[in-house]
């Protein structure tokens, strides 16, 4: 991909150099030349090539997240803590401070 991108960047800044230096042209028109023939398209293509490797990063990341997800309602289902399976302590807790029994 950089290869494209580097022979177009070659191409549009001779094209703005020949408009710059040519007895007919601007500065401005070369400034234009780089911003439509070079910036424009180049941004677009650069997106378009490179949304195959988005699509794989956003699988990647979402196979992550859901591996994470199960691992913490592994974790949650195994532990033996009262209040994440929503049952009564157990007979030989602590009583509070202040209590006494």
């Amino acid at each position: 991909m950089s290869t494209v991108v580097i022979a177009w960047l070659y191409v549009v800044v001779m094209m703005a150099a020949a408009e710059a230096l040519s007895p007919q042209g601007t500065v401005l028109g070369a400034v234009f030349t780089l911003l439509l023939y070079g910036a424009l398209p180049l941004g677009l293509v650069v997106y378009v090539m490179a949304t195959p490797a988005r699509k794989r990063a956003r699988r990647a990341r979402e196979a992550e997240e859901d591996a994470a997800r199960a691992a913490a309602r592994a974790a949650a289902a195994g532990s033996d803590a009262p209040d994440q399976r929503r049952e009564a302590p157990a007979a030989d807790a602590v009583a509070p401070e202040g209590k006494e029994t």
